[in-house]
């Protein structure tokens, strides 16, 4: 761990004095993080931009204030996807920095004997209260990491008697960038594509997995994520928002005991805001009169629905998960009045902690009483089962040790069996997976494991997905015990997951089409000689025993055995090229696919629309299509910021469509996922299926029957699949179909999705019959999480 702490007179200098008007923004390009540090000044896709501190002077600035405080500490343990440091502040009252020893002691109390924590509280009046600050997790949201920055400024050196109270009863964290790749690029998301703030059930990044580590280490009782903008949500003079957020609210939470002070808590961040509006500059690009604010527009006060916290993939949301009253905090504008803002909102939050910390932390130790005891007044009786069974393939569990690890990354607590037992009819061996639903972190664990639920008809709309069940889209089973089951077995307490895979016999081998380790360790083995042919349902490795195999096969973590015969297709190394969204609409849309495919164990090429215009696709063996349509828009775009990424003129559209054609007729594999790319191939005239999609925000898993051949193996009828904006096909005469929704009313298992009984029955996946073109409806790639569904690309290039 890197570490700087440095001590020194105290004194105050802010950050930067706000400007009088935003900075006009040059023309914008996309930067490659990892091959320069040359950084963006603002984001096309920002109505304002301003002179906002640039991630290559933030360490200065924190080597500045910590050489003038004692109250400082500044770690950098993590970097981000992109390379970059990431830098977390703490700070408390250096007079009593023994309190951290509180912390600590009461954190471990919280979670084995909760009683034992409230009576600690009562006895130790003076103990601190820890508060997260994360800044500005999507990149181009500059204000949040800015406002840290003065607030750590203000608490580090200031000696009023408001900073001195507040750190009596505080630790402060401060997460002070916590996308350092996109406010250099100034993009959203991350230098792989992904919005991190979206990223909290998969947990597949390095920023995001930084995040976790911090809210477990220090259990905040008040999380407060900055983001921006919103204006337009509340009335004029109510711009930003703070929530907490509209229904649905997740049955996982103890919203009961969230709700006795988070609302009252916004409204304090809305009254400091409100309280200092006669310092707001008003600049002319922000089209918000600050100085006559009344409020913000707070979710669950001042709407019925729209803006949820539903789903745990929000950061706040998360946060919840571990006792938090966590709000996610949208400034106005762009500019210093923005910074202002969301100073003046912690400031709010601060001062409410301050007067109310008691009771706050103890209703925060409830909810870990209540998943400990079973107790969880305010849910449906047996809606959490009393465990979750996790059975282990023994040829590959890969996916299973996947899952425990992930749940134990998240402090919750699973066992393994110590003896063979039986449930409910079945017999499970030795070493047999149990999550005890009676622990602290219950809710966490139970939104992870259970199977969801359809809320379609309980609101209009969502904000984001509305199911992820990990078991289904992960591809590992859980058995649920329910919570007046009988269910007596003996455990322990694992601390590690054996990972290890084994080569057994002399060969040849046989490898399972069954996981995306599986898939990884074929494509390992063709890269590195091995004869690997494939029958549609498995794979055969045509060797002796080695010492090599045998290395690799125990990286993978999966059983490889002797088998008598080999068939099938000999695989060759595929050179795979996916089409790159640079970012239209904020979002890198193939950025999921590219990953999946990559975990997969293929190596990508990324290639724009321009490139493709005017180069074609050159030798390569197999092109991805996933994402939005608009990446071969051109002319009129519905946002500016798009212009910088798709096609320039009818020329270059012509040319992209003339190079994809003259690339399918010449035997090239052309693979589209989703609607977006159903769309584009629909245009292109690549097929004359009818395309049919559902709403924008329509989204969850429903159950697929999946034809028994070599582009759906390792799938079955009645299985899972995941749909975003759902995609489906009529008029397929020309294709051959190789999965459709099941034909019944309930093929819609959990999420929210109206108007779906025209998609009942219907092809999801289908193939040209007279060239190599694949439509594959299903989002199998969807934000790196439906690991079960990945194996469809590695099916559809490995098909002839």
């Amino acid at each position: 761990m890197k570490k700087t702490v440095m001590t020194g007179m105290a004194a105050i200098t802010m950050l930067a004095a706000p400007l009088s008007a935003a900075a006009e923004a040059p023309k914008w390009h996309n930067v490659n993080v990892n091959e320069t540090l040359q950084e963006e000044d603002g984001s096309p896709f920002n109505s304002e931009n301003y002179d906002f501190l640039k991630y290559s002077k933030v360490n200065d600035k924190l080597q500045e204030i910590a050489k003038q405080s004692n109250r400082i500490t500044v770690e950098t343990s993590a970097e981000s996807s992109g390379g970059h440091d990431l830098y977390t502040v703490t700070i408390s009252d250096p007079t009593a920095k023994g309190k951290y020893g509180y912390q600590k002691s009461l954190r471990q109390k919280m979670f084995k004997n909760p009683d034992k924590a409230q009576a600690f509280i009562e006895k130790h009046p003076d103990f601190k209260v820890p508060v997260m600050i994360n800044a500005s997790i999507h990149g181009t949201e500059f204000v949040g990491s800015d406002a840290a920055l003065q607030l750590i400024e203000r608490f580090a050196t200031a000696d009023d008697q408001e900073t001195k109270e507040l750190l009596e009863n505080h630790i402060l964290i401060f997460n002070v960038v916590a996308n350092p790749d996109g406010r250099i690029d100034a993009t959203r998301f991350n230098s792989n594509g992904i919005d991190l703030n979206r990223d909290f059930i998969t947990q597949s990044q390095a920023e995001t997995k930084h995040i976790v580590e911090l809210i477990k280490e220090w259990n905040p009782m008040v999380f407060l994520d900055l983001h921006g903008y919103v204006k337009n949500y509340g009335e004029e003079n109510h711009p930003g928002l703070i929530e907490p957020c509209t229904p649905p609210h997740n049955p996982n939470y103890e919203y009961d005991l969230f709700s006795k002070w988070a609302l009252d808590q916004a409204e304090a961040m809305e009254g400091s805001i409100v309280d200092n509006r006669a310092d707001y500059e008003n600049t002319n690009t922000s089209n918000v009169d600050y100085q006559s604010m009344k409020g913000t527009y707070i979710p669950q006060r001042d709407d019925d629905a729209g803006w949820d916290d539903y789903p745990p993939i929000f950061t706040p949301m998360y946060a919840m998960y571990h006792g938090a009253y966590g709000y996610t905090l949208e400034a106005p504008t762009n500019d210093w009045d923005g910074v202002q803002w969301h100073y003046d909102a912690v400031m709010g939050a601060l001062e409410f902690s301050n007067d109310n910390k008691e009771q706050m932390i103890k209703d925060q130790i409830e909810v870990f009483k209540r998943g400990i005891q079973f107790d969880h007044p305010y849910h449906t009786e047996g809606f959490f089962p009393q465990a979750y069974i996790l059975p282990v393939d023994e040829i590959d569990p890969t996916a299973t040790e996947k899952a425990v690890e992930h749940l134990m990354f998240n402090d919750i607590d699973v066992s393994e069996s110590k003896k063979a037992f039986k449930y409910d009819g079945v017999s499970y061996p030795a070493g047999t997976y149990i999550v005890d639903m009676s622990q602290a972190k219950a809710g966490l664990a139970n939104t992870m494991l259970w199977d969801g639920e359809d809320i379609t008809d309980i609101t209009p709309s969502m904000y984001d997905i509305s199911a992820w069940n990990l078991p289904e889209l992960w591809g590992f089973e859980a058995v649920e015990v329910e919570a007046d089951s009988s269910l007596d077995v003996k455990t322990n307490d694992v601390k590690k997951v054996r990972a290890d895979g084994e080569l057994t016999g002399n060969g040849p081998y046989v490898i399972p089409n069954s996981s995306v380790k599986a898939v990884h360790l074929v494509n390992t083995l063709v890269e590195n000689g091995f004869k690997v042919t494939m029958d549609g349902e498995q794979f055969y490795v045509d060797a002796d025993k080695s010492p090599e195999l045998r290395k690799l096969v125990e990286a993978s973590g999966i059983t490889v055995k002797s088998t008598a015969t080999v068939d099938g297709e000999p695989l060759t190394s595929q050179k795979v090229t996916i089409l790159k969204d640079g970012g239209m609409n904020k979002a890198q849309s193939h950025a999921g696919t590219l990953l999946a495919l990559e975990r997969l164990g293929f190596e990508v090429q990324e290639i724009t629309p321009r490139e493709l215009a005017e180069q074609g696709l050159g030798d390569t063996d197999v092109f991805f299509y996933s994402g939005t349509s608009e990446m071969i828009s051109y002319g009129d775009w519905s946002r500016e910021g798009n212009a910088a990424f798709g096609l320039e003129n009818e020329t270059q559209y012509q040319d992209f469509k003339e190079n994809i054609h003259s690339y399918v007729e010449d035997g090239g594999k052309y693979i589209a996922v989703g609607a977006g790319a159903s769309d584009a191939a629909k245009q292109l005239g690549l097929t004359d299926v009818s395309i049919h999609k559902g709403g924008y925000s329509s989204n969850g898993i429903v159950r697929v029957n999946y034809d028994s051949d070599a582009l759906t193996s390792g799938y079955g009828e009645n299985d899972y699949g995941f749909v975003y904006r759902p995609v489906w096909y009529t008029d397929v005469e020309g294709t051959d179909v190789h999965a459709t929704f099941k034909d019944s009313s309930n093929f819609f298992m959990a999420g929210h999705w109206k108007d779906r009984a025209d998609a009942q029955g219907q092809p999801v996946i289908v193939k040209e019959k007279d060239q190599d073109v694949t439509l594959i409806g299903l989002e199998a790639g969807f934000r790196d999480h439906t690991d079960y569904l990945f194996r469809l690309f590695s099916n559809a290039i490995y098909t002839k």
